[in-house]
């Protein structure tokens, strides 16, 4: 790493944003942040009401960037840490406030302007700013006073045992009454209605009418003037300047209804907008609220109740039977059913006894438990889950990438459209003034790109927030998007369509002069002592069965490398091994009839083991990873949904591979490879398919996983480097969640293409009234209203996604 680059890593501080009341408003917050003193870059994250600001900047800094929509920025509450050092310069904050992306964008272009900041991010889906460098709350929130954002600071995680906690606690985010919230705006919608009762009863230009109507705008769209005449002056125009300009000249020109009516609607419009986005954020709000905030933990032999944040690594956390367990840990005593659909997504409860691990969030059932702490609270795996959710939220998707560029030309070309209309017909075809001047503030009107800026966001955080809850990690929108377009997927075989976990198949005695209980014994004396990973599925039938070995004494014990192992017990030497082995023992039992036998195994997809003496075979043993129940049934569903190609890749031999291949249904099978071969292998499909998907343990098949387009891991629950590393991570330890998973990021491909294309389409109509003269204010912001309001629930159907 170069020292520039460490520069603004160090230099990183994230602060929570309030205020934004759309996602152009995000982009000219995060576009002023950039142009602050001491600011190298900055990161708004919409989604998550948040910017990062790479270098230094106040909150006041922040703020003063913001203060085009009065945002609020709060530095993320500190969290505890051993070395200030390992995290300096970086700081998380909440973000309160924001209404839009485009405030998200604004309001970290503020930040990124201040001095002392060097860059900042913000998360919109998770309403949280990255800031780089330094800045102070309040200058944060001035940053994002256009918004009146509340900026709140996060903790710094860190998972050492001689942490100190800091002091200050982030305050809980205030939930404020409709009434209250929307106060001047419910105000505003009476003065309206008075306004056209006196239109009726008075007539139009009387001036009580025109009072109540100016009322109206004034109380209305105090913060919409406000912003809009700020954007004017410095030339910066986004729809706030569209709508300001719209209403100044719908006054000029004397037609105060419509103007009254211009603010209001749009003021619904955002308000409806924020509850969107607030709902989508919803999911990721339930997930902070599964972990208890206190645990009975057992110290100096009293039980007393501790919050989460003083419990240590070590400590001795007390479950009773339906409690909610409050931290990570394993069990030390204690036998109970949990129930980690919190985790997984399912919500069947699974057995749990001592040294088993249990997870923060999930629930106990049954017995009471005494969990030894073996992560801080910073570092379980719910709050790994609910960082990475909210990381993911504020990744900007393939198609919010071009959306924004749209949007970058997309206003300043409807402005000078709305000029042409309203001057070119007066100057050149005799047209009214006072008639094109109108049709050219209505076009103003409709050229505002809510609809189009909310598209993407709300279905990316609604889509992400709704898979977390379901048990599949989703790492970016990039990711959801790409899974979408997937053309073949590869499965790495064992622990994805089989358990990865050997069991003992068949076992059958081939001399009478040896009891089947006796052989056994024998069988598992000689295992014990062996390294083979196939002993264990051995150890695993004698100990279900209760095969006593124990007393059984065994001499010169031997590896044969690659064929087997040998001791002997009482005098005879017994082997253990493969058909090779006593092949090349001149066994005179082995005999063709008996070598197809064994091959009739082999073709089922088992490994047999053969035990015998120099001179005869005694039975033989054979050992098989299981399939998993659900794989054939994922396997089908996965060729319903289109995807043709799905390729199970394994080192295992071509009888063996073959026979759990045709089991579970793949189109293809690849044997004997080994993890290199299979790197080449996802290259290969790479290049014929376009869009490939690999799914694995995330163990040896590491490098294949990497080079496909989307990388999923099994069991991210249990592994933390599965929850690192893979693109996708199905938490639970089961396959079936990867059909929902394609399901929901198609789905969400869809509704975005739909949202663009309506939000786009809405508008040309509208444009096109223009030209026989028909476009009136009333239709042009019923227009965007509707497109927002539909964009809006559209997005959220993909909240209701089911897994099943």
């Amino acid at each position: 790493m170069d020292s520039s680059a460490k520069t603004l890593t160090e230099d990183k501080q994230v602060y929570r944003v309030e205020g934004f009341s759309c996602a152009n408003c995000a982009g000219k917050f995060e576009k002023n942040v950039k142009e602050l003193p001491g600011v190298h870059d900055a990161k708004v994250n919409f989604g998550a009401s948040k910017i990062d600001v790479f270098g230094s900047a106040t909150v006041e800094d922040l703020e003063k960037a913001g203060a085009f929509e009065n945002l609020k920025v709060a530095p993320e509450k500190a969290r505890r840490r051993v070395e200030p050092v390992v995290t300096e310069g970086k700081n998380v904050y909440r973000v309160e406030g924001f209404s839009c992306a485009n405030c998200a964008g604004k309001f970290e272009k503020n930040v990124k302007q201040l001095a002392g900041v060097q860059d900042a991010k913000v998360n919109f889906g998770a309403s949280k700013i990255d800031i780089y460098g330094n800045a102070s709350v309040e200058e944060l929130e001035k940053a994002g006073a256009f918004e009146n954002l509340k900026v709140i600071p996060e903790k710094l995680a860190n998972p050492s045992i001689q942490a100190v906690k800091e002091d200050t606690k982030a305050p809980k985010e205030e939930k404020i009454p409709f009434y209250k919230k929307h106060s001047t705006l419910l105000f505003a919608s009476l003065l309206i209605a008075f306004g056209y009762l006196s239109h009726f009863v008075n007539g139009e230009d009387n001036l009580v009418t025109s009072m109540l109507f100016v009322s109206s705008i004034v109380i209305g769209g105090y913060s919409l003037f406000k912003v809009g005449f700020q954007n004017l002056i410095r030339f910066d125009f986004d729809m706030k300047t569209l709508m300001t300009v719209a209403v100044i000249g719908a006054a000029i020109i004397g037609e105060w209804a419509e103007a009254s009516i211009v603010v209001i609607l749009f003021a619904i419009s955002e308000a409806l907008e924020r509850f969107s986005m607030d709902r989508a954020r919803q999911s990721i709000r339930s997930l902070m609220d599964i972990a208890p905030k206190e645990a009975l933990v057992r110290r100096n032999g009293q039980e007393i109740m501790i919050h989460v944040d003083d419990i240590a690594v070590g400590d001795i956390m007390i479950v009773k039977p339906g409690e909610k367990i409050a931290m990570d840990g394993i069990i030390i005593n204690g036998v109970s059913a949990v129930n980690q659909a919190a985790i997984t997504g399912e919500s069947v409860p699974v057995a749990k006894t001592v040294d088993d691990e249990v997870f923060a969030g999930t629930l106990n059932e049954e017995g009471l438990l005494e969990v030894k702490i073996t992560k801080y609270v910073e570092d379980t795996t719910i709050s790994k889950i609910i960082h990475l959710v909210e990381e993911a939220q504020g990744e900007r998707a393939p198609a919010q990438a071009f959306v924004d560029k749209f949007a970058k030309y997309y206003t300043p070309i409807i402005m000078v459209i709305a000029a042409l209309v309203a001057v070119v017909p007066p100057l050149f075809f005799g047209g009214s003034w006072d008639t094109w001047v109108y049709q050219g503030l209505a076009v103003l009107v409709v050229g505002c790109p809510c609809a189009l800026v909310i598209s993407t966001p709300i279905s990316i955080v609604s889509a992400i927030g709704n898979a977390a809850k379901k048990g599949v990690l989703i790492k970016g929108g990039v990711y959801l998007e790409e899974l979408g377009a997937i053309k073949a997927i590869a499965f790495d075989k064992t622990g994805t369509l089989t358990k990865g976990v050997p069991v003992v198949t068949d076992f059958k005695v081939l001399n009478d002069q040896v009891e089947e209980k006796e052989l056994f014994s024998i069988i598992t004396a000689l295992e014990y002592r062996s390294q083979h990973p196939l002993a264990s599925a051995i150890m695993k039938k004698a100990e279900q069965d209760t095969i006593s070995y124990s007393d059984v004494r065994v001499e010169d014990f031997t590896s044969i490398t690659g064929r087997g192992i040998q001791g002997t017990i009482n005098g005879t030497t017994y082997y253990i091994g493969s058909p090779r082995l006593f092949k090349e023992l001149n066994v005179s039992d082995f005999s063709p009839a008996f070598e197809n036998k064994v091959k009739v195994l082999q073709n089922q997809g088992k490994t047999a083991m053969i035990i015998g003496t120099n001179q005869t075979i005694l039975g033989v043993i054979a050992v098989a990873d299981e399939v998993r129940e659900t794989s054939k049934n994922v396997i089908q569903k996965l060729h319903q949904l289109g995807i043709k190609q799905t390729i199970m890749l394994t080192g295992d031999n071509q009888g063996t591979a073959e026979a759990i291949g045709a089991h579970v249904g793949v189109s293809d099978i690849q044997y004997e490879l080994m993890p290199q071969d299979k790197l080449d292998y996802i290259k290969k499909m790479k290049a014929e398919h376009g869009n490939v998907a690999m799914i694995g343990d995330g163990v040896n098949d590491a490098p294949a996983l990497a080079a496909s387009t989307v990388g999923i891991a099994m069991g991210g629950a249990g592994t933390d480097t599965a929850i690192e590393t893979a693109d996708i991570a199905l938490m639970g330890d089961d396959l079936s969640k990867l059909p929902f998973a394609v399901r929901l990021s198609r789905k969400t491909l869809n509704i975005i293409k739909a949202n663009i294309t309506f939000a786009i389409g809405i508008k040309i109509i509208a444009l096109l009234l223009v030209i026989p003269g028909w476009l009136t204010l009333w239709i042009a912001i019923l227009s965007d209203m509707g497109a927002t309001i539909l964009v809006a629930l559209n997005s959220l159907r993909l909240m209701r996604v089911k897994d099943k």
